[in-house]
């Protein structure tokens, strides 16, 4: 969505007019990190499409990546329901953390991978490489894929029933990663699979 003009928003509650805003990977949903933004940084983030920020230590507008080239793409934005607070959607182009880490917050670094994975095979499948394990299952099709699914689920239980943790662990990933080719290969999301089950919540 496209959020309000800057001078439209609410920031009588700041002290200093500017905009909190939160960072948070579009695939992973990973919150990546916090910072602020003038009129400037926030009108610039919107028509380029990366992050700028204000520095309040250097009083000075800065460029996301400017130095390190790791920069933060802007997907969506959304305004909390205050409209004092911007939640960006983006893709990280490198590691966030002037540290070297995906985030800024210390949470755990392979947190949200199976979107990541997800996003993985769907280029995969877009581009076919060469030499590929998913290229190969996208070429043999349909049946194979879910052939793969049905031998790597009855690995899971296996496993399960002989009370194996790890080896549960192991299978059950195989499983995951042949079903996400299966459901890339049906033009399934994991959007679609969570949208299908919290109806089924409801």
């Amino acid at each position: 969505m496209t959020p309000k003009p800057f001078y439209e928003l609410n920031l009588s509650k700041t002290g200093d007019g500017l905009l909190p805003v939160i960072v948070q990977d579009a695939v992973t949903l990973k919150v990546l990190m916090l910072g602020y933004m003038n009129e400037e940084a926030y009108n610039r983030t919107l028509s380029e499409g990366k992050v700028f920020f204000w520095s309040r230590t250097r009083q000075q507008l800065w460029l996301k990546g400017e130095t390190s080239g790791h920069y933060l793409l802007v997907q969506d934005c959304y305004l909390d329901c205050d409209e004092d607070t911007l939640l960006i959607k983006a893709k990280p182009v490198g590691p966030t953390c002037h540290r070297g880490t995906t985030a800024c917050f210390d949470t755990p670094e392979d947190e949200g991978f199976i979107r990541r994975l997800a996003e993985v095979v769907q280029g995969r499948h877009r581009d076919m490489p060469e030499g590929s394990y998913t290229t190969r299952l996208f070429i043999k099709g349909v049946k194979k894929i879910a052939q793969k699914v049905g031998e790597e689920a009855v690995e899971s239980v296996v496993e399960a029933v002989d009370g194996n943790r790890d080896r549960f662990i192991y299978e059950s990933s195989d499983l995951m990663y042949h079903l996400l080719v299966l459901m890339e290969q049906m033009g399934v999301t994991l959007a679609d699979m969570e949208h299908e089950l919290a109806l089924r919540h409801r």
